[in-house]
């Protein structure tokens, strides 16, 4: 047994050598733990999966569990990071969301910025690590190449850092939150009816919003605006002043514009890699080109957008339909369109209908217009290679 105790010593002293090398790994971390995530397993995983690796890696950790949603956004605005060199989250895409649209909220406090100036947001001061929880775990799967938990601690363990985009998504007013992706339409209206049966258990009722949502099937009328991704040799360091100007101009040759009735529109800054999509939802896009994948499915039979929504797990192209669109863009306006003509002037403000969106795995209610702005490497986030996915964008 004695030798057998030396082997192991002498395999953890080698281990400590080879993580002494990393020199930018972590050292401190703030780390949030959702303990209603999915399958409410995220304190067992954190206590017996990851908390013992951050041990043997002597990483300190400030560990708060949340009581409810919203928290660890409210203390991360609060929160002094400075102690930090990382902030970590058990739990799954909505989780994942909402920390990090803190963190970058707390970049904005520290560098005396207007929360609502989202044209040019501070980038986030410290780095953010996901460990997935969660029923989908997209952001986990698309960083890591794998939806593995300890992969993802091992890679927040060395310190490999990407550089990722994000999306900030703003009324013409104000700022709404940050996010990697969304959808209006089919994917936030299934999100929507998930929310209010919340005391099913997870699996099922994500099944069961699927299956109602496409039951009861419909479009939505807006108008789509956008500006298509101005190439790398236009975009030189000399034209940022006017970049800023393209970003913020209402200026109709700038934009290009669809109308109609549309099933589903995504807008993705990333991949979105996960089970029921091994290739991403939008695979041509990086995690770090500067562009936005803008999809967008028109109004068509159940049966064939039932078939396009099952090309996402196969390996046949799921772009390759008659009614789906898709663009590369810096900037997207969603304008919902409602028929005003049509109601009376009594029921006008009960008229003003909200409208779903999914961003992240979370939902969010608006009722007009919606901007959605790239914003390129604006956060930096633990994990592998950014190009390790199949199909690079020509």
């Amino acid at each position: 047994s004695n030798l057998s105790e030396d082997h192991c010593y002498l395999w953890f002293k080698h281990f400590k050598e080879i993580l002494n090398g990393f020199s930018s790994r972590p050292k401190s971390l703030k780390v949030f733990v959702n303990p209603n995530s999915h399958k409410r397993e995220a304190a067992h995983i954190y206590y017996d999966r990851v908390a013992p690796l951050f041990k043997l890696a002597d990483i300190s950790t400030d560990l708060t569990v949340t009581e409810y949603e919203g928290q660890a956004l409210a203390l991360l605005k609060e929160c002094d990071l400075k102690s930090f060199n990382g902030v970590v989250c058990v739990g799954g895409d909505g989780t994942a969301s909402e920390v990090a649209h803190g963190i970058l909220l707390r970049a904005q406090i520290d560098a005396g910025r207007d929360s609502d100036d989202i044209l040019e947001p501070a980038k986030a001061q410290i780095p953010l690590g996901i460990i997935p929880a969660g029923s989908t775990n997209t952001l986990a799967h698309t960083l890591n190449g794998v939806q593995h938990i300890t992969t993802a601690a091992l890679n927040i363990i060395l310190g490999r850092l990407q550089p990722v985009d994000i999306c900030s998504f703003s009324s013409p007013t104000k700022l709404l939150r940050f996010g990697f992706s969304a959808m209006f339409g089919f994917g936030s209206r299934t999100l929507a009816f998930a929310e209010k049966h919340r005391w099913m258990p997870s699996d099922p009722r994500k099944k069961f919003a699927v299956i109602k949502t496409l039951a009861s099937l419909k479009p939505e009328d807006c108008e789509l605006s956008f500006l298509p991704l101005m190439s790398s040799q236009q975009t030189s360091q000399e034209n940022d002043q006017k970049e800023r100007e393209r970003l913020n101009s209402d200026n109709p040759d700038q934009w290009d514009r669809i109308q109609g009735h549309f099933l589903n529109v995504s807008i993705t800054a990333i991949p979105c890699l996960c089970s029921m999509a091994p290739r991403g939802l939008a695979p041509h896009t990086r995690l770090n080109d500067g562009s936005i994948a803008l999809i967008v499915v028109r109004n068509t039979s159940r049966p064939q957008f039932v078939k396009h929504l099952k090309r996402y797990a196969s390996v046949q192209n799921q772009f390759k339909f008659p009614f789906v669109e898709t663009y590369t863009v810096e900037a997207v306006k969603v304008q919902p369109r409602t028929r005003k003509d049509c109601v009376s002037e009594e029921d006008m403000e009960s008229a003003e209908e909200t409208y779903p969106w999914n961003i992240d795995g979370d939902l969010m209610e608006w009722t007009s217009e919606i901007i959605v702005r790239v914003h390129p490497a604006l956060i930096c986030l633990y994990g592998g290679n950014a190009d390790m996915l199949d199909n690079p964008k020509g």
